[in-house]
This record gives C-alpha cells, structure tokens and sequence, in this order.
C-alpha cells in the first residue's frame, strides 16, 4: 500500500508539471517582429516567479502577458508604448531595470545599503570577539 501511493505520488508530481506547458507558438510576419518579441519578453519580469523573465516563466500569469506583448506587437504599438503599458498596470517591478526614481531608489541602492550594514555588523562582532579574547587571557 506504501509503495503504491508512493508511485501515484510519483507520477502526479510529474503530470502536475505538463498542466502549464500550455505555450501557444507565436507565429510572426518578419523576422524583425519576432526578434522584438524576444527582446521584450527577456526584459520583463514575471509577476508571479519575480526572479524569472517572462521568457522562462511557465506561470499562467506569463503566459497572459506573452499573449498581451505579442498582440500589441501585432497591432503595431512601439516597444517603449509596451513598456508604458505594462509599467502602467505592474509597476516599475515588472522592469529587470527599472528606471531611477524616488520609489525605486531601494531596487537600486538596497543591495548596497544591506551589504553596508552586514560589514558593520560584522566589523561590531569582530571587535566585540577580540576584547573578550583579551580579557580572558
């Protein structure tokens, strides 16, 4: 009985997996179209995985907005109208490189501000170390 559920375990893990390959080829007039498409869906992040660009992603939600970039693509609109469009409705955490704001100052100078913070901690812990070492001796 053990081994059984086991194995349906198993094979539902794997089956659960096909459920979002539900990817529609995009089929394009010219090369040039197709390579914007490209170009914008690596540059988007993925709402729902965030650490993913929309051409990774297999998020149904990815999937929308593949769709929504190709039809805007389709009815002619610009990458930079794509772009406002999403930025727009998402926000600028959509964009890998979100441009530099008031609101996005954490995005850009977070990183740096935590890696502040841990040297000066480490450096507090450091020295607290060596001043119990020298007073036990």
């Amino acid at each position: 009985m053990k081994v059984a559920s086991k194995v349906l375990l198993i094979i539902y893990l794997i089956l659960s997996n096909f459920a979002y390959a539900n990817d529609e080829p995009v089929i394009f007039e010219n090369r040039n179209l197709e390579n914007r498409y490209y170009l914008l869906i690596e540059e988007i992040r993925c709402l729902v995985c965030q650490n993913q660009s929309l051409a990774d992603s297999n998020a149904p939600l990815a999937q929308d907005l593949r769709n929504e970039i190709f039809k805007m693509i389709q009815a002619n609109k610009s990458d930079t109208e794509i772009m406002e469009f999403l930025v727009e409705r998402y926000g600028d955490f959509v964009l890998y490189r979100p441009p530099l704001k008031k609101n996005t100052w954490l995005l850009w100078f977070g990183p740096f501000l935590f890696l502040f913070v841990g040297f000066f901690v480490a450096v507090l812990i450091i020295k607290k170390q060596s001043g119990e070492s020298q007073v036990n001796k």
